[in-house]
């Protein structure tokens, strides 16, 4: 059997480990402490490290090594599973986990997977705006961290777990083809767009409430992106809400949909962007229905454009009717 290593940091590695060991074609994995440099010139590396010297930043990352069958799953698609469990335009955290260890990396043994990783590397950033910190670089060492982390969340079941499964779940029910819907250049939206569509989706802007196209609206279609086109919600997952905007418990396809801290006006938030167009949409909250699973994707109705139910087939978008 042929075997393959890489090395994986993702914050927490309790819920990296758990999640790569689920994974068909992935043989073993162990909990460890990671070094990786850009510069191993001096470099006097420490013979073991213990946790307690990891959280006291000392300049190890939270790893997990991961041992797969390359007849069975490639790298890429390795990687590919990884980058489902980070957010990996954050540096230094993830999830509630703050600090220097908890820091995103792929670390190599094998030269031959550099090239393989930094491509990897360069497609996810694609799908994000602000910068992919995920480190590459070659693995000066592995220390295996202490028994009781390893198979952690085997062993406890309700252990904390910074990892969203239910998220991932879904972010792999991929419905809408992102290569049919691309970007215009920022002139032509300047041109397509109203005044207030270009300020709300390329300025971050946000439109009145109450004051609105779409929040009272009750009719069956699609919302799409006004920027591409892209589908994004649908009248089935629409409901009012008090808010004053348009409302929404899912999205049609959860890989549309870009998530992002949002810090300003002196609140946590997180900022919900489309995917193909990077336009702003509006923000997600956890106060939406329950029976829905919880979620309120509160939508600035100037960046959606509203498809009726019986124009879907002639513009396009007859795939979708069974969505509704």
């Amino acid at each position: 059997m042929m075997k393959e290593i890489i090395y994986l940091a993702g914050g927490c590695f309790w819920g990296t480990e758990k999640y790569m060991e689920s994974i068909e074609g992935v043989l073993s994995t162990r909990t460890g402490y990671a070094l990786g440099k850009k510069n191993e010139v001096d470099i006097q590396l420490p013979d073991t490290v213990t946790y307690e010297q990891v959280c006291s930043h000392i300049g190890h990352a939270e790893a997990v090594e991961v041992v797969f069958d390359p007849e069975k799953i490639k790298l890429t698609e390795i990687l590919t599973e990884y980058s489902y469990t980070i957010d990996p335009t954050s540096i230094g955290r993830q999830g509630m986990d703050i600090g220097i260890q908890y820091r995103t990396g792929i670390y190599f043994t094998n030269e031959e997977q550099e090239p393989i990783i930094i491509a990897f590397l360069e497609k996810l950033q694609q799908e994000y705006v602000e910068q992919v910190v995920v480190e590459c670089l070659p693995l000066l060492q592995f220390i295996q961290a202490e028994e009781y982390h390893q198979k952690y969340l085997t062993k406890n079941p309700n252990g904390y777990c910074h990892i969203n499964l239910a998220k991932i779940a879904k972010k792999k029910q991929q419905v809408v083809n992102p290569e049919k819907y691309p970007k215009p250049a920022r002139d032509v939206l300047k041109e397509s767009l109203t005044p207030l569509q270009y300020a709300v989706t390329q300025q971050n802007e946000t439109e009145p409430p109450f004051a609105n196209e779409y929040w009272q609206t009750e009719e069956e279609g699609i919302y799409v992106d006004i920027t591409t086109g892209e589908p994004l919600f649908t009248s089935k997952d629409k409901f009012q809400s008090a808010c004053g905007w348009p409302a929404f418990s899912k999205a049609l396809d959860p890989n549309t949909i870009v998530e992002y801290d949002d810090l300003s006006h002196n609140m946590i938030r997180t900022e919900v962007r489309s995917r193909t167009g990077n336009a702003h949409l509006g923000h997600v909250f956890d106060d939406g229905p329950k029976e829905s699973g919880g979620l309120r994707y509160c939508i600035n109705s100037a960046s959606l454009r509203f498809i009726p139910k019986k124009q879907m087939e002639q513009e396009g978008y007859g795939e979708f009717l069974p969505f509704l």
